[in-house]
């Protein structure tokens, strides 16, 4: 159990997220969604310990803080948009880079996170001749490697066409589940959110606007909101030439 409370971020002064509360369970895919600049990543951040924030979020009753970053490590796995990799190790070696926390190499666990996301035939090809989207299931073998309890994404498919997309999401579904395993999500795409999310977090210039099913927390009134224009009513515009 993930539990957030009262978080606040600042930089110079100003808010970026602000007052911030809500619980992660085992098993919940918890979707956060907002325009540009509606503090989405800054919240995943502070959880990572990345950025400095007042507030308290604890790890299964203990606090974040206090944890040392090996111990964290095991709880909790981070997957961005960007992965800049500037080296030429292998496919298999950047995955094993994710049992780093656990002091251990575990040959096993590198096999299965590789299985999983269908890199073993290229195990041994270096990283810097991989597409875009075999890149990101590198990194996402990499965290599945390092078997963590909670899963942060921030947008993990920004940058990937619907084919690898719908790939990466298959694959956290299947990883989901396992039994104690939680899953939080950045993501631009409401329709993604509506898609795999079964809790929405609704962002707004730092502050949370709604948190429930993806139905009550994206209802027009929420996405007028926030968007300031009938979300719904372009969606359907947008994909009914389909």
């Amino acid at each position: 159990m993930l539990k957030a409370e009262k978080i606040k971020v600042e930089y110079f002064g100003r808010a970026i997220a602000d007052g911030i509360s809500f619980e992660a369970a085992p098993g919940e895919r918890i979707m956060i969604v907002g325009p540009n600049g509606a503090g989405k990543s800054t919240v995943v951040r502070a959880i990572t310990g990345a950025v400095p924030y007042s507030g308290r979020i604890t790890l299964d009753g203990r606090d974040a803080r206090k944890m040392k970053s090996a111990e964290l490590a095991k709880k909790i796995g981070v997957l961005t948009q960007n992965n800049f990799v500037g080296y030429a190790f292998s496919v298999e070696e950047v995955v094993r880079l994710g049992r780093y926390a656990h002091k251990d190499s575990n040959s096993r666990a590198v096999d299965e996170a590789l299985e999983r996301v269908g890199l073993s035939a290229i195990r041994g090809q270096s990283v810097l001749t991989l597409s875009g989207g075999e890149l990101q299931r590198t990194f996402l073998a990499q965290v599945f490697a390092q078997n963590p309890e909670i899963l942060i994404l921030d947008e993990p498919t920004n940058h990937l066409d619907i084919t690898y997309q719908k790939r990466i999401f298959e694959l956290l579904d299947e990883w989901l589940k396992t039994p104690g395993k939680t899953l939080i999500a950045v993501v631009h795409d409401l329709s993604l959110a509506k898609v795999y999310g079964t809790r929405v977090l609704l962002m707004d210039s730092g502050r949370l606007v709604a948190d429930g099913t993806p139905e009550a927390a994206l209802s027009p009134e929420n996405l007028t909101a926030v968007y300031g224009m009938d979300v719904g009513e372009y969606m359907k515009t947008l994909l009914g030439v389909w």
